[in-house]
């Protein structure tokens, strides 16, 4: 399942791709977004990120709106994602919602257009993006921390697009492998948030990650990085740092044997960082 060097939409990606199951391909590591403002877009860009997440409820779609009319790099080069929060799921303004993104973000078409949690409503939502997805106002449209029973929700209530992207919460403590596996069964491909671990570094000190960084040479980010790739995960870090910026692309150079992936997947603790999708009270 792992990406590779691939033409997307007449421009070579720097980075591997993943083809999603409508076509469309998306960068195999992206920026993560939480509180990123216009300089960390930038930078991002000028590192060679070109896949971009935000969303609504991050209070910084502006900020990207500015760094997008400020770079060189064309539109149509940047796969650019945001969400539809819980409080416009459950007031059923899916499409408004969706055009104040819009407008906000300064363009005029979204790559990945995702329900950021699965509130009261979400099926209705799902239908009003199928919509705008069929207007091609989206290139591609997906569901962030879904389990499998949200999926079945969606057929129940007459979806007919299957989610591109399923954006959950993965690292090596949380190797969420019921829904990755899931996911990759049936064409949805899995995206990680925080996909290194949390603020108390806990991942990238472990013993067995630093061992396998060592073996190769490499950082422990880059030992976890590497380990979503492998997986058919697509990855999202996110730091305001350049040299950490670059440091988490440069993941392309060599392959986790099958012993040490295996050791990673054996460090699952299913220690939560964010709320379980059944649980969320926002």
């Amino acid at each position: 399942m792992e990406g590779e060097f691939k033409e997307n939409r007449g421009v070579c990606m720097m980075t591997p791709v993943f083809e999603l199951n409508n076509g469309v391909s998306i960068p195999a590591i992206g920026m993560g977004g939480w509180d990123q403002k216009e300089n960390q877009v930038l930078d991002s860009l000028s590192t060679g990120y070109r896949l971009l997440d935000t969303a609504a409820q991050y209070g910084n779609e502006e900020e990207y709106g500015q760094a997008l009319s400020t770079t060189d790099i064309k539109r149509e080069e940047i796969f650019l994602t945001t969400k539809l929060w819980t409080d416009d799921v459950r007031s059923r303004r899916t499409r408004e919602a969706f055009n104040e993104s819009l407008e906000r973000l300064k363009t005029d078409y979204i790559d990945l257009y995702l329900i950021h949690w699965p509130a009261e409503g979400f099926e209705e939502a799902w239908l009003e993006m199928e919509d705008l997805y069929k207007e091609k106002k989206i290139r591609s449209i997906g569901v962030s921390n879904f389990e499998l029973h949200h999926f079945e929700c969606l057929k129940k209530h007459g979806a007919t697009v299957i989610p591109a992207v399923n954006q959950i919460e993965i690292h090596p403590y949380l190797s969420n492998s019921e829904v990755v596996d899931y996911c990759l069964s049936n064409g949805i491909r899995p995206e990680a948030w925080c996909p290194i671990g949390g603020p108390e570094r806990k991942e990238i000190n472990d013993d067995i990650i630093k061992e396998i960084a060592e073996n190769h040479g490499k950082s422990a980010p880059q030992i976890i990085l590497r380990w979503h790739f492998q997986r058919g995960v697509i990855s999202i870090p996110k730091t305001s740092h350049v040299e950490r910026m670059k440091e988490n692309k440069d993941i392309f150079d060599f392959e986790l044997s099958p012993e040490e992936m295996k050791m990673i997947n054996g460090l699952d603790r299913n220690r939560r960082l964010g709320p379980h999708p059944d649980n969320f009270d926002f």
